[in-house]
């Protein structure tokens, strides 16, 4: 055995080989911190954020001139558009001398666009452009999220059109409000006391990490196509904005002492220590979402998995809970549970869900609605399905794919399945979905 792997098993061993109900509350929470730090860097190392990260890099350079044209033209009806240079090169200030380069290229490219020569077509190009990259960070953030199903297309031509236009107006005129205080004669004089100066100071200090975490939090509220917790995405917004502070005054001494690139590359040295940025950047905005989606889903944290497999006793579980969860509301003549509801009501992922969803449908259990989100109701009453159907056809699901019904078996083996079977007929017998629900 590697050194690697010997600290791996340590690691593990500390994190989840230790009954958390016989530790006192700081060591719990230390080992919660300690889980949660190793699932991230799980995730980076395994290379799921590292990936996504690469290429949003190449569709943010494609994109970044269509994407400020659109935003000058909606904030200009609006009179805030010469935010847009200021926040840009605020963006890029730990590039340094190149970064005011970069930006005042940027804003060139941009003042010399004229969409009236563009025509029908060439502006539609424009806003695909940008359509296709808000869609790639949708896909990222989804991936963050175990999220497999996408947007409707009509929602998301709404949605994404609102990011263009409402978000930028939002942002930048606060930003506008911010610097109006900054003026205020009343605010000005009021200055003049010690303690209020102190505070302003420290406002004033903490205003770009704030407002940096407040647009990261919006993000991974609304980006993902689920449901995000406010507080998830809160402390997801404020890990991000201080690694992003943080990075950021890191590259910027390297941007100092890179001067060995300019000889090396030339003029392609501002181009490759951009794409470094922007590579940096996006990963800690997936960094921050995946600490967000952590934080709402603790469960996740209890394997040193990133997607555990679930064993055949999790299986017939889960598949019982959520049977048990969808007769409950039948029983009850209440609304459809949807798949985020049932989720929820088991303490699952989505996804993790999916599969046992997919086996009550095509058993004949349970039917999708027509509604949007689509919910789950039962296919016939409560006591017309037997537990031990469920049971079996759980046990015997996917071994028709896996090729087993043409596998040799040991007459052994095969004794041993039929006690198994008549066992379990008999400790059940006619035991039905209701009768499991009401004595639960």
């Amino acid at each position: 055995m590697t050194h690697t792997s010997t600290l791996q098993t340590r690691l593990e061993t500390l994190l989840w080989g230790q009954d958390l109900d016989q530790l006192p509350p700081w060591q719990v929470h230390a080992i919660q911190i300690g889980r949660l730090v190793h699932a991230v860097a799980r995730d980076l190392t395994q290379g799921h954020l590292t990936l996504y990260a690469m290429s949003l890099v190449y569709t943010t350079l494609l994109s970044l001139v269509p994407l400020l044209a659109v935003s000058f033209s909606v904030l200009k009806g609006f009179g805030v558009h010469n935010q847009i240079e200021p926040l840009l090169a605020n963006a890029l200030e730990p590039l340094g001398e190149s970064g005011v380069e970069i930006t005042q290229q940027l804003i060139g490219f941009v003042d010399r666009m004229q969409v009236g020569v563009l025509g029908a077509l060439g502006v539609g190009m424009l806003f695909y452009t940008v359509v296709s990259l808000i869609q790639k960070i949708e896909q990222s953030f989804n991936h963050v999220w175990r999220v497999d199903e996408v947007r409707p297309f009509a929602q998301r031509f709404t949605q994404y059109l609102s990011v263009l236009t409402i978000g930028p107006v939002l942002f930048f005129s606060a930003v506008g409000v911010s610097a109006s205080l900054g003026g205020n004669p009343l605010l000005r004089s009021v200055m003049d006391y010690e303690p209020v100066s102190w505070l302003m100071e420290l406002v004033r200090l903490l205003a770009p990490y704030l407002m940096i975490s407040v647009t990261f939090t919006f993000i991974y509220r609304f980006v993902p196509n689920t449901q995000v917790r406010l507080v998830s995405a809160l402390i997801g917004g404020l890990v991000a904005g201080l690694l992003w502070q943080s990075v950021g005054a890191l590259f910027a001494q390297f941007m100092a002492g890179s001067t060995q690139y300019t000889a090396i590359y030339s003029s392609l040295a501002i181009l490759i220590l951009l794409m470094i940025w922007i590579y940096l950047g996006w990963l800690i905005l997936l960094v921050g979402s995946s600490i967000a989606f952590y934080q709402q889903h603790p469960e996740l944290l209890d394997s040193p998995e990133r997607e555990p497999e679930p064993s055949p006793r999790q299986r017939e579980r889960l598949a019982l809970m959520i049977a048990m969860s969808i007769a409950r509301t039948h029983l009850a003549a209440e609304p459809p549970q949807d798949r985020r509801t049932l989720a929820k009501a088991v303490r699952q992922p989505e996804r993790t869900i999916q599969a046992s969803l997919n086996l009550l449908e095509d058993a004949g259990y349970v039917v999708r609605t027509a509604a949007e989100p689509a919910g789950y109701v039962l296919a016939r009453p409560p006591e017309d399905i037997r537990v031990l159907d469920i049971l079996e056809r759980v046990r015997h699901w996917g071994e028709q794919r896996m090729g087993a019904a043409g596998q040799p078996i040991e007459p052994a083996i095969t004794a041993i399945e039929s006690r198994i079977e008549t066992a379990l007929g008999e400790s059940l017998k006619d035991l039905t979905l209701r009768d499991l629900t009401t004595e639960a």
